[in-house]
């Protein structure tokens, strides 16, 4: 079925990241499958990371269909491109009903994407993963393609405002080779072999980022472990 809403949302994203002067690193988009089903799972730090995770494919020509919360498909303006995007609604107190639509996707050769720790992490470190990216993959015999961005909080985060000035933020994406789990081999495993990776690729992106904050003010999108102003991560999970 011909795409009519999908590339020029594309195309808008493309003018935004030229008017804001973003400057890209992507790193190993030779992972993306160029068919094929397949589970994108990204680590969550700011708003706008669904547009970064997906512009990572872009290369492989390839479209992701996210997973978001059912909220936005009933907003009069983005509901409506939602859908025409062939988005997946997620109603997190009834999960399982997006599992479906989301397993008919990947049997159709769709990559979905999907953000493991399920809200944006105010740590900017990795909160525990849900399963449901692990379960999903394994049900649809497809891989796990794992994701890492970094800079995307400096635009618009969790408890911060945005910042759509023209301040030349670079914007690190890091996707690794696919992983891919047998039908027995329990979820918890899969999903912890998963973490581990993202884990692995945004330590990476980190150690790769050429911004450093200016002032100590400006620390704030720098996790407590690199010295910067971000809350602790929860000590439960490393």
């Amino acid at each position: 079925m011909a795409e009519f809403v999908y590339p020029p949302v594309i195309a808008t994203a493309r003018t935004m990241f030229k008017v804001l002067d973003l400057r890209f690193d992507i790193s190993g988009d030779e992972h993306v499958p160029r068919q094929g089903g397949a589970v994108l799972a990204s680590n969550h730090i700011g708003y706008m990371d669904f547009i970064f995770a997906g512009f990572a494919c872009r290369p492989a020509k390839r479209l992701v269909r996210f997973m978001a919360k059912e909220s936005i498909f009933r907003h009069k303006v983005s509901g409506p491109l939602m859908r025409a995007m062939k988005h997946i609604p997620v109603d997190r107190a009834r999960g399982d009903q997006s599992f479906a639509p989301a397993l008919k996707a990947l049997r159709e050769g769709e990559i979905v994407g999907v953000f493991p720790e399920a809200t944006i992490s105010p740590s900017f470190t990795l909160k525990k993963f849900k399963s449901g990216a692990a379960r999903m993959a394994q049900e649809a015999q497809v891989p796990l393609l794992p994701v890492a961005l970094w800079g995307t909080q400096r635009l618009w985060t969790k408890g911060r405002k945005r910042d759509l000035r023209r301040n030349h933020i670079p914007i690190t994406i890091r996707i690794g080779q696919p992983l891919f789990a047998e039908p027995d081999e329990p979820a918890a495993s899969v999903t912890e072999r998963l973490r581990e990776r993202v884990h692995e690729l945004l330590d990476a992106a980190q150690r790769a980022y050429p911004d450093k904050p200016e002032k100590p003010e400006d620390a704030w999108w720098l996790p407590a472990h690199l010295g910067g102003g971000a809350p602790p991560a929860p000590t439960s999970h490393p």
